[in-house]
């Protein structure tokens, strides 16, 4: 548990880091000298050079867009991976067999149908889950009545919903940091080629055209990293909800049997108290 904590803590700063060091650079590099494909500094009255072409790969377009473009290109790569690391995680553990495993299903069946509700709770506390968490809520409160099991099963549900979410959260994220970071980059790179522009003229057409193109490609990559992202994180999104609800509703079949469990208890309580005056 501690070291899971230490890696969202570094998860967490990483992203911070990320979408903090990105804007700062951006702001610091505005009113550079604009820089061709291969990284040079490109005069804007300078004559067009007749036959130099650029490599125009993924190498020039990451590392040609200068010092600020490498940044903001890091800072997507980051949130990528950050997205793909908690997408997996969300994926194992959004399964049935995590939430609500069959050794704990069978173990309480068979348990309640023995009327043992000490043993089904030993059973759940032998496999701990969200389905588990939910049951142990609902023997928390047996003795004050169906309602307040009911309302007992229906808390613990929302709860291990809302701890799945805060998990899920994170795919969302950096979805949303993806669209952003890419726009900073074309926003950047198009301030430093109109800049160019209005210094003197024209210049090198060619190396305008690349400037735009590099800056362009940096929404491209993170819309490629959003899209994924989102999809990802409202489909999980869903299958969580579809458990939740159906880990509430096989609950409330388990504990059906005790719908009049108020009822006998008060009756053994009302025993002793008619004795007394005898």
């Amino acid at each position: 548990m501690k070291m899971s904590k230490i890696k969202k803590t570094v998860m967490a700063a990483a992203i911070v880091f990320g979408t903090c060091a990105a804007p700062v650079a951006a702001f610091h590099s505005f009113g550079q000298e604009l820089t061709d494909a291969e990284g040079n500094k490109v005069d804007a009255n300078a004559a067009a050079p007749q036959s130099k072409k650029s490599g125009g790969g993924f190498y020039d377009i990451v590392f040609g867009s200068g010092i600020v473009g490498m940044i903001l290109w890091f800072a997507l790569f980051g949130d990528g991976a950050l997205a793909i690391y908690f997408s997996i995680d969300s994926s194992v553990l959004i399964k049935p067999d995590k939430l609500m495993p069959r050794r704990l299903m069978d173990g309480v069946q068979a348990a309640m149908a023995e009327g043992d509700v000490v043993k089904a709770m030993e059973v759940c506390q032998q496999n701990p889950s969200a389905m588990a968490s939910i049951v142990m809520a609902a023997f928390q409160h047996i003795e004050e009545g169906f309602e307040a099991i009911q309302e007992a099963v229906t808390a613990a549900s929302d709860l291990e919903q809302e701890k799945i979410q805060q998990r899920l959260n994170w795919i969302s994220v950096c979805g949303n940091l993806g669209p952003s970071l890419g726009l900073l980059g074309t926003v950047q790179g198009m301030i430093l080629t109109f800049q160019a522009l209005a210094s003197g003229g024209a210049g090198d057409a060619s190396a305008l055209a690349s400037s735009i193109g590099q800056a362009l490609w940096t929404t491209a990559g993170g819309l490629i990293v959003s899209i994924p992202s989102i999809t990802v994180f409202y489909s999980l999104r869903n299958k969580a909800n579809r458990l939740i609800l159906k880990m509430t509703a096989m609950t409330m079949e388990i504990l059906n049997g005790l719908r009049n469990v108020s009822v006998e208890a008060g009756a053994e309580e009302a025993l002793p108290a008619e004795e007394v005056p005898a």
